[in-house]
């Protein structure tokens, strides 16, 4: 209990310490470098950032806390999303800024061009990444050879989605319109790579009920994300099996196309771990296969493709990673996962296809990392 306590302690710390270098250097480039720290605007723009940094917190815990007000949640998600923004073009504002002082190119008057541009530039980026995260995917086409893979099934098609992440906001339309351009693409196989959802199903189910519409002759197969476990990550299970979806829930599936076969397997993300009869166990899903038979595996995080090689999986699909969602949190995301986004090459011969994501978690923003359905062509490797 001492450990839980220090840990939820230092985590509270570290937001508290992070949210005030989000606010502070915006506040130093677009409050008092240009108002040289006095007068109306300087006051306004100061009480403005104290405010906002007081209530993004209170916002967030609101919306993604036990209240689950999603209101509270739309407001704090956008609000992050912006001030991410404003926050890293407001560091690049403060390299140019240093560089034409370097190059003798000083005054107030250039430290409020500076903040113009960086208002403009944040201003843009924000609208912009609001539309590519609202419209439906663009499709991506991939190809890959797969060792072992029957002649027969060259030329499979297999469409992912992941991390769709239903929420706050409602996408019921959203979902209709996924629906339908998955199944303009002709797929054989249908993937949702985990995390479909941020709340309970009595909450979501009218924004998911869309899926049943996916049409794959060969199965449309689900895995738990990490999100899910926020919830209760069964009851979504059992729901996609009532619309027709087959969860992998540590198992596997041979497909069939006339007669040759290809084993889908699926294992649940690493945070079932601490869930009863949950958690990752890829031993317990490939129990069974033909071990002739090329393996695709549903694996909610690239990082799982260590134990995947390790067992000689031929492809893993997984997403978790959003691309990074709003530039340039992607060198974040690399700090934790050994690929952010596409196909890569592992030991053993296995390859990870990670998915940008079909949708966006938290602030409804995608910038310089769009969103994705992912149609995987399958060819024997010759």
């Amino acid at each position: 209990m001492g450990r839980e306590l220090v840990g939820t302690a230092v985590l509270l710390i570290s937001i508290v310490l992070v949210l005030a270098v989000m606010f502070a250097v915006p506040w130093w480039v677009l409050v008092a470098g240009p108002t040289g720290r006095s007068g109306t605007a300087y006051r306004i723009g100061t009480g403005a950032c104290v405010v906002g940094y007081v209530c993004v917190p209170v916002a967030m815990v609101l919306g993604h806390g036990p209240p689950q007000f999603d209101p509270a949640a739309i407001v704090g998600d956008v609000a992050l999303g912006v001030l991410w923004v404003v926050f890293v073009w407001s560091l690049i504002g403060l390299v140019v800024r240093g560089g034409l002082g370097v190059a003798g190119v000083k005054g107030l008057r250039t430290t409020r061009g500076v903040a113009v541009a960086v208002v403009v530039v944040s201003l843009g980026l924000s609208v912009f990444g609001v539309y590519e995260a609202r419209r439906i995917p663009q499709v991506r086409t991939v190809d890959i050879a797969i060792p072992g893979l029957a002649d027969g099934l060259d030329g499979l098609r297999v469409v992912v989605i992941t991390d769709t992440h239903f929420a706050a906001l409602d996408r019921e339309q959203w979902s209709k319109g996924v629906v339908d351009r998955v199944n303009a693409q002709r797929p054989d196989i249908v993937g949702l790579a985990g995390d479909l959802v941020d709340g309970s199903v009595h909450k979501r189910r009218d924004q998911v009920a869309p899926l049943a519409g996916v049409e794959a002759p060969l199965g449309r197969f689900y895995i738990t994300g990490n999100h899910e476990y926020l919830d209760d990550a069964q009851s979504w299970i059992d729901y996609m099996a009532s619309i027709g979806w087959q969860p992998l829930h540590n198992a596997h599936r041979t497909v069939d196309r006339d007669g040759d076969r290809l084993v889908v397997a699926g294992i649940d993300d690493p945070a079932g771990a601490d869930v009863a009869g949950h958690g990752p166990d890829l031993p317990a899903a490939l129990a069974g296969t033909d071990p002739a038979l090329p393996v695709v595996l549903l694996a909610h995080q690239p990082k799982q493709v260590a134990d995947s090689s390790a067992a000689g999986v031929e492809l893993q699909i997984s997403g978790h990673t959003h691309g990074g969602q709003i530039w340039p949190f992607h060198y974040l995301v690399r700090l934790d996962q050994p690929v952010v986004q596409g196909l890569s090459k592992h030991a053993d011969n296995t390859q990870l296809y990670t998915s940008r994501g079909t949708g966006y978690w938290g602030p409804p923003m995608r910038v310089f990392a769009p969103s994705e359905i992912t149609v995987l062509v399958l060819h024997p490797q010759r």
